[in-house]
């Protein structure tokens, strides 16, 4: 269902950054003179509740201990984000050898093997670790098979951050698999006794199809089914979903070095929609939206409202807009802050966030 946020939102933002296009050209690009652009925003989309744990987590060690906060990779996988908490004395380090002794360190939400957490704490750096709950419960889960004597099977991206992590915390390595095709290549101790686990912001599609074909080879195959790939990434693939149905272009706010955010683009492009995954709105050309007059928004995991917002202004150049909300899952889960961050967060929960109500039916995952 589609739901109307108000029109002419475009014409009055548009007059107030004085950056309008000439009123001609902007109908040009529409694609039918003298009819507004409609722009669909996905719901839900953006930061999800791992990321925001991981940002408020930087935000409120630097306001505890003062800059500079060294991190250990970038904490999320977005630029601006990145740059806003460099801005205010984070630093972004690719390895610990980087750091000086006694400086406070973070570790990223994508989360770090096991033998980088025990190379901090051989120098007793002072960690908070910041790796989202559904990653660390990929690595207990990882863990568990490992110890029963499972060959581990990990799906997932190689170079990945949070891939590195997780095949650095399971004992005895794992096999890491990318594509059907990895699948046949696999060499196992034990065929009837293989598990896997996934990363968690893998394409839900793709995935099963992996899964499937482990199901094939290995029948005694162990493992979550795509339940590793968490609750955000999966809302915001279904968001785009029903979005291509009602579009003819979808814009994908997000990093290009964010898995999460190329599976949105990609599922659109598969749905045969243009689809665009663009850093911010000073990526967009005018040029996609010649005859289109429908455009899809949304934003990864990793990626601020506020760039949504900036995108929504750098439309409304193109002449008045249409804004409509496609109904979709509200999220309202939330993950508990480090302990030693509780005093000047005011809550486990962060500053923004009352803690959680809770009910038989209803459980919120914690760190």
């Amino acid at each position: 269902m589609l739901v109307p946020i108000g029109p002419g939102f475009g014409e009055g933002a548009g007059a107030q950054r004085g950056i309008a296009r000439e009123w001609r050209e902007a109908q040009y690009f529409l694609g039918e003179f003298g009819s507004d652009m409609r722009v669909i925003l996905a719901q839900p989309r953006g930061f999800c509740a791992g990321v925001e744990r991981a940002v408020e987590i930087v935000e409120l060690a630097i306001e505890k201990y003062g800059p500079p906060v060294y991190v250990r990779h970038e904490i999320v996988h977005n630029k601006r984000v990145v740059e806003k908490l460099r801005s205010i004395g984070a630093r972004f380090v690719d390895e610990l050898d980087e750091i000086p002794d006694g400086a406070i360190t973070v570790f990223s939400a994508h989360g770090v093997s096991q033998k980088v957490a025990d190379e901090a704490g051989l120098r007793e750096l002072p960690v908070i670790d910041a790796t989202c709950p559904l990653v660390a419960k990929v690595h207990r889960e990882g863990q568990r098979y490992a110890e029963k004597g499972y060959d581990v099977i990990l799906i997932g991206h190689e170079g990945h951050p949070e891939v590195e992590g997780t095949r650095g915390r399971i004992p005895g390595g794992v096999h890491l698999v990318s594509n059907v095709q990895d699948v046949d290549r696999l060499t196992v101790r034990n065929a009837d006794k293989v598990a896997y686990i996934t990363q968690t912001t893998l394409s839900v599609d793709d995935t099963r199809a992996i899964i499937e074909k482990l199901q094939e080879r290995f029948p005694q195959v162990v493992g979550p089914d795509v339940r590793n790939i968490c609750y955000a990434t999966q809302n915001r693939q279904e968001a785009v979903v029903k979005l291509a149905q009602h579009v003819d272009l979808i814009l994908v706010v997000g990093s290009s070095n964010s898995s999460n955010s190329n599976r949105l683009r990609e599922i659109g492009a598969e749905m045969n929609v243009p689809s665009y995954l663009i850093d911010s709105a000073d990526d967009i050309d005018s040029a996609w939206f010649a005859g289109k007059t429908t455009v899809g928004l949304t934003a990864g995991a990793s990626a601020p409202e506020e760039l949504v917002q900036q995108v929504i202004a750098r439309l409304a150049e193109f002449g008045p807009l249409e804004l409509q909300n496609l109904e979709g899952v509200e999220e309202n889960v939330q993950f508990k802050l480090p302990n030693m961050l509780w005093d000047v967060a005011g809550s486990k929960y962060g500053k923004a966030h009352k803690p959680p109500e809770r009910s038989p039916r209803t459980s919120h995952a914690a760190s």
